[in-house]
């Protein structure tokens, strides 16, 4: 087991603190609360939230109170207040969260949007990174005095009408800058440059995310990548911590999951949907994956959130 955790420093609590402070009257819901800034949603629980699976889409995810536990393969990513998490690839993984009613889980989550992040990166040019950076699907970084400043910036404009209609995407693009220039910017940057077997196996998820529902084998993979079989599976590995056969297990299961909860589909709908012919199948590999038959989640989820 990697444990990957990064270390604030001392000077960081009064601003955290400050943070916490002005996303505690915004916050209207358990969960994501969206803001009238595209992109931008909100953090909250205020309860122990065991191990389960999950999957965000590429994004920052700043904590300012509470903490999170991210599980990735072998890895175990620890995130806590004045640390953010950089998410540049849509991987399936289980998450803890650890909230309280006396102190909730407080954070803010910024979309990466890929537009936005090519005109940075484009424009930032290809100086040499000013850090010993390892690119990685998913990692935490202590905040800087910048990243802080940044952050503070959006949530102020998220109480300040005038200032969100007029600065708002501007506060964005300073987060987004920030985490560009971080520990963790080379991963982002590999995302818009297209190099590279990182690049590579980026261009194989979004056609996994595309259509999930297909049953694409190891070698038509590979070759979307331009790579051998071996080469590729040792590279998707190594960077998603799964297998492809694993991962599109669990991408399936999760896009089920939404479908279940969100959709109202049912059972058999949810199945074919994401790729299953056979729902026994289905639901044995969804308890497996959840912990519960999916009718037995879905009720389960919805009493959490009455």
């Amino acid at each position: 087991m990697h444990i990957d955790i990064a270390h604030p420093s001392v000077e960081e609590a009064p601003v955290i603190s400050e943070l916490a402070e002005l996303i505690t009257p915004l916050v209207h819901q358990q969960g994501m609360t969206p803001t009238a800034l595209s992109g931008v949603s909100l953090l909250s629980l205020d309860r122990h939230q065991p191990r389960t699976p999950l999957l965000y889409q590429p994004s920052l995810i700043i904590i300012a109170q509470g903490r999170k536990i991210g599980y990735l393969g072998d890895r175990e990513i620890h995130y806590n207040p004045g640390q953010y998490l950089v998410q540049t690839l849509p991987l399936p993984f289980e998450c803890e969260t650890h909230g309280s009613p006396e102190a909730p889980l407080l954070g803010v989550s910024i979309q990466l949007e890929p537009a936005l992040l090519s005109e940075m990166v484009t424009t930032m040019g290809d100086a040499a990174p000013s850090h010993n950076q390892t690119t990685l699907p998913m990692a935490s970084v202590a905040m800087t005095a910048g990243m802080q400043a940044a952050v503070l910036r959006l949530v102020n404009a998220l109480r300040e009408p005038t200032e969100l209609n007029t600065m708002g995407t501007t506060r964005i693009r300073d987060v987004v800058f920030e985490a560009l220039k971080g520990e963790q910017g080379q991963a982002l940057k590999a995302l818009v440059r297209g190099h590279g077997h990182y690049a590579r196996i980026v261009q194989v998820l979004s056609l996994l995310h595309r259509d999930f529902a297909n049953d694409y084998s190891v070698d038509q993979l590979a070759r979307q990548a331009h790579m051998s079989p071996s080469t590729f599976h040792q590279h998707f590995k190594q960077i998603t911590r799964a297998s492809p056969t694993q991962y599109i297990k669990q991408l399936r299961l999760i896009k089920a999951q939404q479908l279940l909860l969100q959709d109202d589909h049912n059972v058999s709908q949810a199945a074919q949907t994401v790729g299953y012919r056979s729902v026994p199948q289905f639901s044995r590999d969804y308890k497996r994956y959840f912990g519960d038959a999916p009718l037995q989640h879905r009720r389960h989820e919805q009493a959490m959130r009455s």
